[in-house]
This record gives C-alpha cells, sequence and structure tokens, in this order.
C-alpha cells in the first residue's frame, strides 16, 4: 500500500520583525503590549518586506524542506500551495514558485481555505500520492497577510503576519504501526458562517468572539475524529502543532489531549498568526532545533474562515 511520508519540513520569515509596540507605534494604533500579549499571546510578528511577493517567500521554505530531505527540485511531481494572499489571481501563486524552483514537469496550483489551507493541502497530496498521482509533493502555506488588514481595526489587524512553511512529502511503500507516513486526514467546512471571517472589500473583516467560539469545539471534533479512525488515544500523541492563532486556543487543546505544555509546538508569540502558513512554520522550527525526532506521533489542527477546520496525523 502505498503512502506519503514528511521527508523534509521549512520555513522562511521576512527580515522585518515588529513588536507590538514597535507595531502600535509605527501605525498610530490606540493598544499596547500589555492589551494584545494578554489577549492573543502575541508579542511580535514578522513582515515581508515591499516587493517580496508570496512566492518569493513559498519558495524560500520549499528549498529548506528540499535540503532537508536530501532532495533536488527535479524529484517533485507536484506542488500544491496554500495561500489566501495570492500574487495574482491568476497564474497560480504554485506555478511562479515553479517557475522559481526551475521544475518544468508535473503539476502546480493553489488552494483556497484561509488557515485551515495547509491541513487541507497536506490531504489533497496525499490522497494524490496514495492514488498514484504522483510520487512526490511539496505541500507549501505561505501568506503575505500584512497586506490585506485594515490598519485602523485595531481588533484584528495586531493579530497577523508573514510567511512560509513547506513539506516535502514522499511516497513510501512502509508498513506497520509504526512507519513513518501521514495516517489520515480530516476535513471540514460550513459556510453558514463565512461572514465571520472573510475579506471584504480587499481587507479582513473577523468576529473575533464568534471565531473563538466555534474554533474550540470544532478543533476538539476533528481531533477526537482523527484520532478514533486511527484506534489511538489521545496519550498516544507525542506532539501538538497546531494553527498559531491564539495562545488560549493552543492552550485548550493542549489540554483536552493531556499534553504538558512543552508537548505543545508554540510559536504564535513570534511570528503572530500566518495564517495557512503557521503549521508549516511551526513544524520546521520543531524539526530544526530537534524537538520532534523520528518516530514521534504529531497531530496537527486548524480552523479558518468559510468556516473550515481539519485535523491531520502523521508520524515523522
Amino acid at each position: 500500500m502505498v503512502r506519503s511520508v514528511i521527508a523534509g519540513t521549512g520555513g522562511y520569515l521576512p527580515a522585518r520583525s515588529l513588536t507590538n509596540d514597535e507595531l502600535a507605534a509605527e501605525f498610530n494604533l490606540d493598544t499596547s503590549d500589555a492589551w494584545i500579549s494578554e489577549r492573543t499571546g502575541i508579542r511580535r510578528r514578522h513582515i515581508a518586506a515591499p516587493g517580496e511577493s508570496t512566492a518569493d517567500m513559498a519558495a524560500a521554505a520549499a528549498r529548506e524542506a528540499l535540503a532537508q530531505a536530501g532532495a533536488d527540485a527535479s524529484e517533485v511531481d507536484a506542488i500544491i500551495l496554500a495561500t489566501a494572499t495570492p500574487d495574482s489571481a491568476f497564474p497560480s501563486t504554485a506555478t511562479r514558485v515553479q517557475e522559481k524552483l526551475g521544475i518544468h514537469k508535473g503539476f502546480s496550483f493553489d488552494i483556497s481555505a484561509a488557515c485551515t489551507g495547509f491541513v487541507y493541502a497536506l490531504g489533497v497530496a496525499d490522497a494524490m500520492i496514495r492514488a498514484g498521482q504522483c510520487r512526490s509533493a511539496l505541500v507549501i502555506g505561505a501568506e503575505a497577510f500584512t497586506r490585506i488588514l485594515d490598519w485602523t481595526d485595531r481588533g484584528t489587524c495586531v493579530l497577523f503576519g508573514d510567511g512560509a512553511g513547506a513539506v516535502l512529502l514522499r511516497a513510501t511503500e512502509e508498513e506497520g504501526p509504526a512507519s513513518r507516513a501521514i495516517l489520515s486526514t480530516h476535513l471540514h467546512s460550513d459556510g453558514r458562517h463565512g461572514d465571520i471571517l472573510q475579506v471584504e472589500g480587499g481587507l479582513v473583516r473577523m468576529a473575533g468572539r464568534e471565531v473563538f467560539r466555534h474554533a474550540v469545539s470544532k478543533l476538539a471534533s476533528a481531533v477526537d475524529e482523527a484520532l478514533a479512525a486511527n484506534g489511538l488515544d489521545k496519550s498516544d500523541v507525542q506532539w501538538l502543532v497546531p494553527h498559531q492563532a491564539n495562545l488560549r486556543i493552543i492552550d485548550a487543546m493542549g489540554r483536552k489531549l493531556g499534553l504538558p505544555s512543552e508537548r505543545v509546538v508554540v510559536t504564535v508569540d513570534r511570528h503572530a498568526n500566518t495564517s495557512a502558513a503557521s503549521i508549516p512554520l511551526a513544524l520546521a522550527e520543531a524539526r530544526r532545533d530537534g524537538r520532534i525526532q523520528p518516530g514521534d506521533l504529531v497531530l496537527m489542527e486548524a480552523i479558518g474562515g468559510g468556516l473550515t477546520w481539519g485535523a491531520a496525523l502523521a508520524r515523522f
């Protein structure tokens, strides 16, 4: 049976980083570090440079994923890129990344599922590898989110940042309960709640309390679904790598799984919410510093505009 394994991870953050106080001063916001950090856990975020595109960031993250896997770009059959901030309506940002990496075969396309985009893209790529459509795929989440923020909306603009993360998936025939592979992905959406987190008039609009109200219950349901589908208990999970939207939501999910805080990968304090990039950025950091080791069972979960939400289980 063919399955897919995460062979390499990579991440990219723009050079410019602003603390909460620096952000408030630069954009004349009536807010403070204490107000932002106490409610969200965010202390700073990265902002893409003028002329630095979503594709630029995505390609940088992809190069690190390829290097970590010991792979050449010529190996890649597919690029699936999750973003809410594409460089253009078309061509897709994924095809721009394909060109930047010098890949002239296979196929590439974008996925739009807001903050859940990486989990969606991972599910699509995994299904394609299982079906024999491709043997390897770059799955990327990349966002230039600060370019669609209303800097007069202090409750929303302080929450987001820019960046990109990527994983390289490879086909594997390895079997057995301890084999490295993506075990399953679980994807959901409900358009009835689309208006609580959306882009309207080119800018992000969010009803924060409503999003928070839906987040914990829907994420908990997706996590339970993933564990049940694989006959696993929450005690089997070594690492939780959640979407980095709000530290309170992250802490709630960690408590649900009974995981100590050191087993939950948190980057929201330094990256803010990078939407579809947040999970692969956190994965890249935890692989880079040696926290996630071969054989570890990793649970990923996210919720975003749509509403969309989902979970994925992978053994590294």
